[in-house]
């Protein structure tokens, strides 16, 4: 939404394609939205652990708007685990959609950046970033997403398409509500953020806006974790502080 807002405020008219996983309101309602702003905007659905659904998403979004400027591929999944206790079926989807989905999306968007010298973004997480015990395949997956948007970056340059990280940290999602409903959990995890709070959406809506954005027109191959500053902290968790005297 704040995507549109800075459109329109820059005399733009936004068309936007949002997709989910399966036909549902969420996707409608901010389509609605965004049309009722001034801009133009379809709702599309597609399971990405289909490999065929991509390309059909892409090809659906071009078919109506003649072209594209930008990917947002934020879709992901989780399924806490130890490893061993990962089944092949669990690991198997996580990659499937996690990254895989990520890539068949950029595979049938690259023809369409090139024209557009247009710019791509994809949604990590920190925990691609930092080893995540009893994440299950999701650390492996966000990492490997990350080395892949980073090795686009690199192989797109020369066609002009900027690609772009967004790693989220704690943040309030619909995946996550249930554990922040539990304030003794909320509380202990705000106490080891930097910033002392949980993120919100509209955190790493901004970030993504700007990565997307004329504004980063030099930016590219970058991993910007929005976490309050929690992962550049762990060395202020260990007890004592260092000293040369004895």
């Amino acid at each position: 939404m704040r995507i549109t807002e800075a459109a329109l405020a820059r005399g733009e008219r936004p068309r936007i394609a949002v997709c989910g996983r399966e036909a549902a309101e969420p996707q409608e309602q901010i389509a609605r939205a965004v049309r009722e702003m001034g801009g133009e905007a379809i709702a599309l659905y597609g399971d990405l652990a289909d490999a065929n659904v991509p390309g059909k998403l892409v090809d659906a979004a071009v078919a109506e708007f003649g072209g594209l400027d930008a990917l947002v591929s934020n879709a992901g999944i989780a399924s806490p685990a130890k490893l061993c206790d990962v089944s092949l079926e669990e690991w198997t989807r996580m990659f499937d959609v996690n990254l895989r989905g990520s890539w068949l999306l950029a595979k049938s968007c690259y023809p369409h950046l090139k024209e557009s010298r247009g710019t791509a973004c994809f949604t990590s997480s920190m925990s691609g970033q930092l080893p995540h015990e009893g994440s299950g395949a999701y650390s492996p997956t966000k990492a490997a997403l990350t080395m892949l948007a980073q090795t686009l970056a690199l192989e797109w340059a020369a066609d002009g398409i900027r690609v772009n990280v967004v790693s989220p940290g704690m943040t309030h999602t619909p995946m996550s509500a249930k554990m922040y409903a539990d304030p003794d959990i909320k509380r202990a995890r705000e106490a080891i953020i930097p910033l002392a709070r949980i993120g919100e959406p509209r955190d790493i809506a901004n970030v993504i806006e700007f990565m997307i954005s004329p504004l980063s027109s030099f930016v590219t191959g970058q991993d910007l974790c929005v976490d309050g500053g929690f992962t550049k902290s762990i060395l202020s968790h260990i007890p004592g502080r260092p000293s040369s005297k004895s």
